[in-house]
């Protein structure tokens, strides 16, 4: 399963539409999408919210149901023992 960190930038920098619709729809994230954790910044302006998939257009559907009020990048990453190991076999 691929991980992937997701930073989400609050439209205008209010992340009041965001948790309003959280909290009436919740994550609204399709079968096979899955949430691990998030971190907000103190400003909350921005979430980083790290996800897991083995198919990349499911961030895609999710990404589709906040695009109006939230702007996305998304990274795919490894853990830091998985870079270790990458940089150690070069």
């Amino acid at each position: 399963m691929s991980q992937y960190m997701v930073i989400e930038t609050f439209k205008g920098g209010d992340p009041g539409p965001v948790y309003r619709r959280f909290a009436e729809r919740g994550r609204m994230a399709p079968e096979g999408l899955r949430y691990v954790s998030s971190w907000i910044d103190e400003r909350l302006h921005r979430c980083y919210q790290l996800m897991e998939a083995d198919d990349p257009a499911l961030l895609e559907q999710w990404i589709a149901n906040w695009s109006d009020i939230v702007d996305f990048e998304v990274c795919r990453v490894i853990s830091s023992e998985e870079a270790a190991r990458r940089v150690a076999a070069r």
